[in-house]
């Protein structure tokens, strides 16, 4: 290993060694990662909290987390966390994209999660250079919620300029940067939500905006040439009236039932059998993707809503607002105090 960083061998981290709720994370001094050759070591200066977090800490859906993801009697990984940004402390002597210094961000849930502490190891493949324009709290907002929104868009809704988008649950953090990045690919984009967040998804460039509640897909003639679903908590049948002949549908997030049923039976069916698409979204964390979220928030076509900003010790109620549904946009975490010059000078991201 190359370049080994300071000499002190323990951080900070939130740690859980059951699962459970947010009351089996605490706070506790680790050693810091070790890396090999080909890894990296960040300074954690940023994270956010993912829906994922709390699915892992719960161990819930038992199915996909314990038997896929997680360890079946305990959690396989100590600290959570998947969106980083931060700056390379020290290198591998086969990491070749990246040098110490670089500022970057990037999804660490490919190589272990890791980031609600100070200091996480990652991958090159898990990583791209930060836009020097964007502070580290609103890029370490964007990874893992921007790659589900890309991806579930571009790559598995096939999304054209022109094409009608509804995005169910828009004012989420994937639901917000679907909305933005639709929005930047030339789509006429429709925000589904609560009641009290309109005003919110109206704030980053829907076109249109309903009450998710008071929706009834069935009704009217109003057809959508992609639906992007990441609040799949009611049947499948209540949504698909609204999806053109030929349409496709994107299931991102939302309940077990919905999720086995798309995936397993229903989604394969209508495929079959129809002009339709419906599928469930295997998000896919790679270079170029970030590359892609680099350019569209260097260009402003995407700003992260950041409905709070919080500390370290601060992670516990962070998740927690996010499981209840308390949060518009993404809750931005702070791990490391700003530096002073350039960066404490970033634009100012959207806030609540």
């Amino acid at each position: 290993m190359s370049n080994p960083g300071p000499a002190t061998t323990t951080m900070r981290a939130i740690t859980q060694d059951v699962y459970g709720s947010a009351d089996v994370l605490s706070l506790q001094t680790v050693e810091k990662p070790a890396i090999g050759d080909k890894d990296l070591l960040i300074r954690v200066r940023a994270t956010s909290v993912h829906a994922g977090d709390w699915h892992l800490m719960r161990g819930k859906p038992f199915l996909v987390i314990r038997l896929f993801f997680g360890g079946l009697r305990r959690p396989k990984f100590r600290t959570l966390g998947c969106d980083v940004a931060g700056t390379v402390e020290a290198i591998g002597k086969g990491v070749g994209r990246f040098q110490v210094g670089d500022a970057v961000f990037g999804d660490l849930s490919v190589c272990g999660f890791g980031t609600f502490a100070e200091y996480a190891r990652a991958t090159e493949d898990a990583l791209t250079l930060k836009p020097a324009t964007i502070s580290f709290e609103a890029a370490g907002t964007v990874a893992c919620s921007g790659l589900a929104a890309l991806q579930g868009l571009r790559d598995q809704g096939q999304l054209q300029a022109g094409q009608h988008v509804l995005i169910l649950g828009a004012a989420g953090g994937v639901g917000s940067f679907a909305v933005q990045i639709a929005k930047a690919f030339g789509a006429e984009v429709t925000g589904a939500c609560s009641a009290h967040k309109m005003a919110m998804v109206r704030s980053i460039g829907a076109d249109h905006v309903i009450d998710l509640a008071g929706a009834d897909f069935s009704a009217g003639n109003h057809r959508y040439d992609l639906i992007l679903d990441t609040a799949a908590y009611g049947p499948l049948a209540q949504v698909l009236p609204a999806l053109t002949p030929d349409g496709t549908y994107v299931l991102v997030g939302g309940s077990t039932a919905r999720f086995f049923q798309v995936m397993l039976w229903q989604g394969p069916w209508i495929s079959r059998t129809s002009r339709r698409r419906v599928g469930v979204l295997a998000s896919n964390p790679n270079p170029a993707d970030l590359q892609t979220l680099a350019d569209l928030l260097e260009s402003g076509k995407i700003v992260p809503f950041i409905d709070r900003r919080c500390g370290l010790t601060e992670v516990p109620e962070a998740i927690t607002a996010l499981e209840q549904r308390q949060v518009q946009g993404k809750i931005a975490i702070a791990v490391a105090p700003k530096s002073s010059g350039k960066e404490s000078s970033d634009r100012t991201e959207r806030a609540a």
